[in-house]
């Protein structure tokens, strides 16, 4: 049945299906067909997880970011990341990489954050005399770093999955985020130095910094606001979550004054569209868990790695090799509604923190976002840019190197996420 299943799968991959639909097809074929299962049960497999108190979380949170990022907010939050990191070297590249962290602490999505950033901010740094496919790039990769800081989408479907907490999850993504943004704002300057990139010369005041810092306050105490909440135990994810929205009305409607009914529907209908798709791979991804377990596949795995590789450290590699690959072929949330189930199993019987895991599960498949060929924010900021693929891959090179020594700090040291 689950080779049934991954055949039907990979091949309407290649027709070119949305991931939802291939997995919906698949997995209900084999279901139906090899494990004689009723159609009906299927339809309740499919709308289990919509029953879900912590999922109710996603489109809450997608809320909050889409009533802060589509404002006023978004400028101020780039005003903010130009006087705190402008006229250094690379300076224009690094405001995309210190946007990127304060609007994942915000939108928690790294698709919205490469669109909202990168019709920003790719064609400023154009103007300015930036090359266009290293303006990509930072795009493409930074807002990655969505995926990482609180409130991550990634890490609430990985939270289902698991059974870990979200608090838990949010808490231990906070470190690896800061690296990925400090990592890539190393390349920036480094690239801005080498290849003389031009400079902001304009100072900003103490006084003209304070300002925009005052400007910019409700972004940057968002994610703090989040973990807070979570950590003391006075809300749930999801209480939280509605607080968020809350709190994205009243910096709009009392601080910068900017919301109206066209802006508060847009916001209402990207929060749908966003929504439907994810809960429609989460709906699709319980049939697949339904036939792995029904076949015990998760556990065969486990036993397998076991008996061949051994060694826990080498079990660690093997794990990070599959979730790169799987990442440069699937989006992540479906990539870890598919993987969740059998790499908790590996993680139990060799030790690892399921923390951990999900860490490394969330910054594994963040780089496939990047990586050709179906890299979400890579196409995203080719898009905007108007820069062929094969030019940013070039200048992503750096950033990958980045990605790949946060990914291997995050696997060998579990105290850079258990604390």
């Amino acid at each position: 049945m689950t080779f049934l299943m991954l055949g039907i799968f990979l091949a309407l991959l290649v027709l070119a299906f949305p991931v939802g639909y291939a997995l919906v097809v698949s997995s209900g074929i084999a279901a139906i067909t090899v494990g004689a299962m009723p159609s009906a049960t299927i339809v309740v497999k499919i709308f289990q997880p919509s029953q879900s108190f912590p999922l109710l979380a996603i489109p809450f949170f997608v809320l909050s970011g889409n009533l802060m990022m589509g404002g006023t907010l978004g400028k101020k939050l780039i005003e903010f990341a130009t006087a705190l990191v402008g006229r250094m070297h690379g300076g224009l590249a690094q405001v995309s990489v210190v946007g990127s962290t304060i609007f994942g602490g915000v939108s928690g999505s790294a698709v919205a954050e490469a669109s909202a950033l990168g019709s920003m901010l790719i064609p400023w740094q154009k103007r300015e005399g930036y090359p266009g496919p290293f303006a990509a790039a930072a795009i493409a990769s930074s807002s990655v770093i969505a995926g990482l800081i609180p409130p991550s989408i990634p890490l609430i479907i990985y939270a289902t999955v698991s059974d870990q907490s979200i608090a838990a999850l949010f808490l231990a993504g906070i470190v690896p985020g800061l690296m990925l943004c400090f990592g890539f704002m190393v390349v920036c300057y480094l690239s801005g130095r080498i290849r003389n990139f031009p400079r902001l010369m304009n100072k900003v005041t103490a006084v003209e910094f304070s300002k925009i810092t005052f400007y910019a306050l409700p972004a940057l105490l968002m994610p703090l606001f989040i973990v807070i909440l979570l950590r003391a135990g006075i809300a749930t994810p999801t209480e939280v979550s509605v607080m968020a929205v809350f709190y994205g009305l009243v910096v709009s409607l009392v601080i910068y004054r900017d919301v109206n009914m066209k802006r508060l529907f847009d916001a209402l209908v990207h929060t749908a569209v966003t929504t439907g798709v994810v809960m429609l791979v989460i709906s699709a991804s319980n049939i697949v868990g339904y036939v792995l377990t029904v076949e015990a596949v998760p556990k065969a795995v486990a036993e397998w790695a076991l008996e061949t590789l051994k060694n826990p450290l080498v079990i660690l590699l093997m794990l990070n090799i599959i979730m790169l690959v799987v990442g440069m072929f699937l989006d992540l949330p479906a990539a870890i509604l598919l993987l969740g189930p059998t790499f908790v199993a590996i993680g139990n019987a060799i030790g690892l923190d399921l923390i951990q895991l999900g860490i490394m599960m969330a910054v594994n498949l963040s780089i496939g976002l990047f990586t050709p060929p179906v890299g979400t924010t890579l196409f995203v900021a080719a898009a905007i840019s108007r820069e062929s693929i094969g030019s940013i891959v070039k200048e992503l090179g750096p950033f990958y190197l980045v990605a790949l020594v946060v990914l291997t700090l995050m696997t060998y040291f579990p105290a850079l996420t258990m604390y």
